[in-house]
Formats: C-alpha cells, sequence, structure tokens
C-alpha cells in the first residue's frame, strides 16, 4: 500500500506540474497575441518565459516555450518609443540584443517553423517570417555598429545567426566570413567561406545609384525600376549603375589562404589552383600560389610564377607592393627596394609604398649603430672607423628623408610619419626643418 500511494502521489505531482505548465504556456500565448505588449505585461510575459521552458516536457509544448523565450528580445524591440533619436535606439537596442540573444533567436524560430512543416500546423510561421523581415534591418544595423566598434568577431557572430534566419540573404554570410577574418577567427572564417563555395555563391550583380535632389547624398536603390521612377518624378537626378563582378575567385582565394595560415600547404595548393580556374586572369592569386613555395624554399617555383604575374598585370601597383611586402618578409631587400620603387611609379601617392621603402632604406642603420656602439676608445683608427660608419648612416639618412617628406606631404596628419621624419631632421642637424615641423602642431 505504501509504494502505490508514492507511485498515485508522483503521477499526481507530474499531472499537477503538467497543468500549470499548460496553464503558463496559455498565459504566455494571451500576452505575445496583444497588439501592443509593453510595461507589465512585458514583465510578466519575461517571467513566465523563464518559468516554463525548463518545465516542458512534449515536444510541441518544448518547442513553443523556446519559441516565446527566444522572442523576448524582439518584444523588448517593440517596446522601445520609436520617437527617440536613432542614437538613443541604438543605444537601447544594446541592452537586450548580443551576439548569443541573436543566435538563440535564430536556433529558436527555425525550430519552430521546422516543427510546424513537420506537423502541417502553422501556427507561428507567418509570424516568424514577418517578425525575420520587420527585425532583421535592426538586426544588420547592429552587426554594422559592431564591426565600425571593431568588434569584427562579434559582428561576424551576428551576421552568422541573421543568415541563419534567412538562408536565401548568402550575401550576409559573406560578410560574416569577410568579419570573422578581419576579427583573427580563421576557423569560423573558413567554415564561412566554404559554406559558399558549397552554395556557388557569386555575389553578382548590379548597384542602382541616383542621387537625391533635396539632401544631395547618392542613394541605392533595390531595382533599375525603383530608381528610375524617382529619377521621372523628379526628386533623382545623375543615375548610374554599378556593375558587382563574381567573388568566387576572392572566395576560393581566401579558403587557400587561411589554409596556408594553418599549415594546411597541399589543401591550399589545391584551393588555389580551384581558385585560378574561376579567375585566371588575377594576378593576386598567382602571386599566393608563389608565397606557398616561397615558404618551402622552392625559389624556381616562386620566380616562375612571380614572372607569370607580373606579364598578367605588368601596370597594377598593388601586385608591385605586395612582392616589396613578400620580398622584404623573406630579406630579399634589394628585390623589395626595386618592387616598391615601381609601385611607387604606377602610383605617386601610394603613401604606404613610401612607408614601406624608407624602411627598406633604413633596414643597414641598427648594424651601423651596433658597430659603432662597439667602439669604446679614442685612438686614429677607431676614430677613423668611427667616422666612416656615421658617414654611412647619414647617407641613409638623406635617402629616407625624401620618402618622409613625400609620405608627410600626403598625410600631414599622420604622427608616425611626422615623429620619423622629426628623427631624421635631428640626425642630419636640419634644424631649421624641424622647427618647421613642430610649427604644424
Amino acid at each position: 500500500m505504501k509504494i502505490k500511494q508514492i507511485v498515485i502521489a508522483g503521477a499526481l505531482l507530474v499531472s499537477v506540474t503538467s497543468f500549470a505548465q499548460k496553464d503558463e504556456l496559455k498565459a504566455l500565448k494571451k500576452i505575445y497575441n496583444k497588439e501592443v505588449i509593453k510595461g507589465d505585461d512585458l514583465a510578466e510575459f519575461k517571467s513566465l518565459a523563464d518559468k516554463v521552458q525548463p518545465l516542458a516536457v512534449e515536444e510541441a509544448d518544448k518547442v513553443y516555450a523556446n519559441f516565446y523565450k527566444c522572442m523576448i528580445p524582439v518584444l523588448e524591440y517593440n517596446a522601445i518609443d520609436k520617437t527617440m533619436a536613432p542614437s538613443q535606439i541604438q543605444m537601447a537596442l544594446l541592452k537586450f540584443v548580443n551576439p548569443k540573444s541573436i543566435s538563440d533567436l535564430a536556433s529558436g524560430l527555425n525550430a519552430t517553423l521546422d516543427y510546424e512543416k513537420k506537423t502541417g500546423k502553422k501556427i507561428q510561421t507567418d509570424d516568424i517570417n514577418e517578425t525575420i523581415t520587420s527585425f532583421k534591418p535592426e538586426l544588420i544595423n547592429f552587426a554594422i555598429k559592431l564591426g565600425d566598434n571593431k568588434n569584427f568577431k562579434e559582428s561576424a557572430d551576428v551576421l552568422y545567426s541573421i543568415y541563419q534566419l534567412d538562408k536565401k540573404d548568402q550575401q550576409t554570410l559573406y560578410y560574416a566570413a569577410n568579419y570573422a577574418t578581419n576579427g583573427n577567427d580563421y576557423a569560423k572564417a573558413l567554415q564561412y567561406y566554404q559554406e559558399l563555395k558549397t552554395l556557388n555563391y557569386t555575389g553578382e550583380g548590379t548597384l542602382y545609384y541616383a542621387k537625391n535632389k533635396a539632401s544631395g547624398i547618392e542613394e541605392n536603390y533595390p531595382s533599375k525600376n525603383v530608381r528610375d521612377n524617382f529619377v521621372k518624378l523628379g526628386t533623382h537626378i545623375s543615375p548610374r549603375d554599378e556593375i558587382i563582378p563574381s567573388r568566387k575567385g576572392e572566395i576560393v582565394r581566401n579558403i587557400a589562404l587561411i589554409l596556408i595560415d594553418q599549415g594546411k600547404i597541399e589543401e591550399a595548393k589545391v584551393a588555389l589552383q580551384e581558385a585560378r580556374k574561376e579567375n585566371p586572369e588575377d594576378a593576386g592569386l598567382i602571386v599566393s600560389e608563389a608565397n606557398i613555395y616561397l615558404k618551402l624554399n622552392d625559389t624556381a617555383n616562386y620566380k616562375r610564377l612571380i614572372s607569370e604575374a607580373l606579364v598578367k598585370s605588368p601596370n597594377d601597383e598593388v601586385l608591385f607592393f605586395n612582392l616589396g611586402v613578400t620580398s622584404a618578409n623573406s630579406n630579399q631587400f634589394q628585390d623589395a627596394e626595386k618592387y616598391y620603387r615601381k609601385a611607387i611609379e604606377l602610383k605617386p601617392d601610394f603613401i604606404d609604398a613610401y612607408l614601406n621603402l624608407a624602411d627598406i632604406v633604413l633596414k643597414p642603420d641598427a648594424k651601423l649603430v651596433e658597430d659603432m656602439n662597439k667602439i669604446k676608445g679614442t685612438s686614429d683608427s677607431e676614430l677613423k672607423r668611427y667616422n666612416v660608419l656615421k658617414a654611412e648612416r647619414q647617407k641613409l639618412f638623406t635617402k629616407a628623408m625624401p620618402l618622409y617628406e613625400k609620405a608627410h606631404e600626403l598625410n600631414p596628419k599622420d604622427d608616425l610619419v611626422k615623429s620619423n621624419l622629426k628623427s631624421v631632421y635631428n640626425y642630419l642637424e636640419l634644424t631649421d626643418k624641424v622647427k618647421a615641423l613642430k610649427a604644424e602642431n
């Protein structure tokens, strides 16, 4: 009898819990179906969602308990006073929207859609699709804001979650891969790029622009017809189209570069060969493949590929600049100087080329300083040696000076350039130039 009583009591407890859970789900649904959910309603909804989720036992109850829970950030957003300034709305959004809540939202909504597709009962399907359409722009703005603040990894997570919400929007996956790369999260970047490759994403298309007469700002439109209608109305002028080229080559190249970074050389070679098939005229891909052989100390193949790249892009200043970087990294300083000078010849305002070239010019300086510091005595031979080394340093600084001056001319606000130029002037005892440089502050 005692055992039976315990079993009956246990069954009653489960039954009571189940009824309580059902009541709470009904209460959640009642609040959710209200036109406006704010204040006490929102607080009660959040409390009920927290309570009911861990109690759900049946599949349907689990799905909808999770649905209500994951929708809380959307309800909180809808409760924001939209008459506030956009910056204030963004600040309010940050209180409850974060990479995890967006990931949970994507997971919860997709689980609900899958369940309703399986059961054939579209209870929340239309509402979910409407939610995705209306809330997605705010999520994208949130991701952009994270990126602007250099929170690249978090931005990538948010963008990937948005893609999970709307898998037709493959462009969002592309940007998630880019942000993950910028955040040095190469594992996720590789995952996203490989997914894009599997999807055969190209990113090709056309952007339609026209200038708003009232604001003077050029605006982008979703289609040519929409843009042309505004132009016909007379509110917009100067229509133009911008062709977006295929990104397939770029995607496969980035896959290869990440594989190189991970030390997966053979996989990288295969990826680069695929990339070159997609874009045979891309000299950057050839340079990337050449860099693999450079890492393997295969000089013959490295030079062969570099020669091939130069034939394809004889006037590409970026290619010559990248060759300069590659050569400098492999201690081939004469080649590096040659490539940087060619980049400057092709693009006279290429500030990074000037700075890198100045760095190459001054490479011997560290050794000269070391040799000068070794001279401790004051004999004639030692003083003569010291003066020879000093003269060599002066030659280096004299050679580097016009490069820093040009860089400073191109970007007078760059403090590092200004500091380097000041050091050059000081060593060469050009006091008037030092004073003029200080007077710019």
